[in-house]
């Protein structure tokens, strides 16, 4: 049993760096791709906007699919139609096909975000103990590796589809490969006896306060990614070349936070790991926001990383243990609102910037963080309690290996 863990806990780590390489690839690359298809700036915003929404309903689509089949199949399935789809993004030359490839990325990142982290949460129940972190370490990696490929193919000026093959050619066998370990929870039909039989299965007010806090994380992060470059150029007037390093920062601070937090979460417990995140990367936007010049900038910018790197995989976590009976529709859901964020959090630091001042604009993600210490008695242990001296034994029930469906 504990080799079954071991293997699903690998298998989905490895589905995790994969999809932080893919996802990176492609937002790292949007320049290149707007230069292919001759999409012009009136236009990309509309293009960009599509694929988290209609990540948002592949989410919503995965919580009804699992209902019928497991996860573990869910996830097998989507993430070979990422890897194509961004295939697709590389070998078209017309609009419409660019269209179709973005379209089917975004659903399945939604089912493939969604399928995953419903498998992190069953795992970390069946460990009886934190590693949500572990998963979102992963995906951190593979970010870094995937927008440092991305730096390679622009620096050398490499065709989309050239710099996509060989990661695609090396990446998507291991992930169909290691898909034959993932462990799901129960089976479909004694989750749905549970399900029905819970007074209505996930109560949207109890879900509610973790849904805001993930809407208000990738407000955080989205902030970071679009804006910490123009930030430190325009603002803190440094130059080009190192208005390129805060985001590099953010994400090696990302991953070392999550390389750690699991580790935070055992030792005091997940409502505390969150209140030190949210006061932490609440103190990088005032940082920010104060800065006079580009390196104090900088160190806000990696505060950030400390700070929000712990939120998402908790949130997760924290469905999980809401709603034991149904933990795969209150992820599902509460997947939906990292993209209203990423969809939120760009353009409203953008709105703020031009009609008030881009340091004033830091000032509202700082505040929506702040908002996260009103709702951490959310993340408290329900009947799992996740911290030193309250893990369970590892003797869990870890349902079916995927190999087996």
């Amino acid at each position: 049993m504990t080799d079954v863990l071991r293997r699903g806990r690998a298998s989905l780590a490895f589905s995790f760096f994969a999809q932080g390489v893919a996802f990176a690839l492609l937002v790292t690359r949007i320049p290149a791709i707007q230069d292919r298809y001759g999409v012009s700036d009136a236009l990309l915003p509309a293009f960009l906007a599509a694929v988290p929404i209609l990540a948002g309903v592949g989410s919503v689509a995965t919580e009804r699919l699992v209902k019928r089949v497991p996860p573990s199949r869910v996830l097998r399935w989507s993430q070979p139609v990422v890897f194509l789809a961004l295939l697709g993004v590389a070998a078209g030359d017309r609009m419409v096909e660019l269209g179709v490839a973005l379209g089917a990325f975004g659903l399945s990142v939604g089912a493939l975000d969604a399928s995953m982290n419903m498998l992190g949460v069953s795992l970390q129940r069946s460990y009886g103990r934190s590693i949500m972190l572990s998963f979102h370490a992963a995906y951190s990696l593979g970010g870094i590796l995937g927008a440092s490929l991305a730096w390679v193919g622009a620096h050398w000026d490499l065709a989309l589809f050239v710099s996509y093959l060989p990661v695609v050619v090396a990446l998507l066998p291991g992930a169909l490969v290691g898909s034959r370990w993932y462990v799901d929870g129960e089976p479909v039909g004694v989750r749905d006896e549970v399900v029905k039989g819970s007074a209505g299965g996930v109560g949207f007010k109890v879900l509610l306060p973790l849904c805001l806090v993930m809407t208000f994380a990738y407000i955080g992060d989205s902030t970071v990614s679009n804006w910490s470059a123009k930030y430190l150029q325009d603002v803190l007037g440094s130059s080009e070349q190192l208005a390129t390093v805060p985001y590099n920062v953010y994400m090696v601070t990302t991953l070392l936070g999550r390389a750690i937090g699991d580790f935070g979460v055992r030792r005091f417990g997940a409502v505390a790991v969150v209140r030190g995140g949210a006061v932490v990367a609440a103190g990088g936007f005032a940082v920010v926001a104060v800065a006079a010049g580009a390196w104090v900038g900088m160190l806000g910018f990696t505060l950030l990383g400390l700070g929000l790197c712990v939120l998402v995989p908790q949130t997760f976590a924290a469905a999980g243990r809401l709603f034991p009976g149904a933990s795969d529709a209150a992820v599902a859901r509460l997947n939906v609102f990292n993209y209203v964020g990423f969809l939120i959090g760009s353009p409203l630091v953008g709105a703020l910037g031009d009609a008030w001042s881009y340091r004033g604009a830091m000032l509202v993600p700082m505040v929506l963080v702040l908002v996260t210490l009103v709702y951490a008695r959310s993340f408290e242990a329900q009947p799992d309690r996740y911290g030193g001296g309250h893990e369970r034994p590892r003797t869990a029930d870890v349902g079916r290996g995927s190999n087996g469906v």
